[in-house]
């Protein structure tokens, strides 16, 4: 199975302009047009960039994370706390298994639904990741 473009469709340029995706090879690729020029950035470039800051947003929450996960399931015995906690741990290699499969269609759809984007550059370096909803340590949206 060949790699996936994660975020394709969910980013966009410093100047709002939507951000395309393709592949070079084998390898997926984002798009950036730089005054006509067309950039071609890897995926996993960006990719990893938006993933190392969502788990950072996860490390030292991971207790009230494991808590609601288990909730949603309406499973919250000890051994779905022990499994959701163990995923939780071993973040990186989901992050590494989520670039080898890519996020489903349906749910790329719905991040963009709910405003989920995020912002390159020309160097495909990300500016700004929007997550409305997201409530910050200063409690504030």
């Amino acid at each position: 199975m060949s790699k996936k473009a994660l975020f394709s469709g969910l980013i966009e340029d410093e100047f709002g302009n939507p951000v395309a995706s393709s592949f070079i090879g084998d390898e997926p690729c984002y798009i950036v047009d730089d005054a006509g020029f067309k950039r071609h950035i890897l995926s996993e470039q960006v990719d990893r960039q938006v993933l190392q800051a969502m788990k950072q947003q996860i490390q030292g929450h991971e207790g009230e994370i494991t808590d609601q996960t288990v909730k949603m399931l309406g499973t919250e015995d000890i051994f779905s706390r022990a499994m959701v906690m163990q995923q939780l741990e071993k973040i990186d290699q989901q992050f590494d298994a989520l670039l080898e499969t890519g996020i489903p269609e349906e749910s790329r759809t719905y991040m963009g639904m709910v405003g989920f984007r995020v912002v390159i550059n020309i160097h495909g370096e990300v500016v700004e990741i929007r997550q409305p909803g997201l409530i910050t340590d200063e409690g504030e949206e």
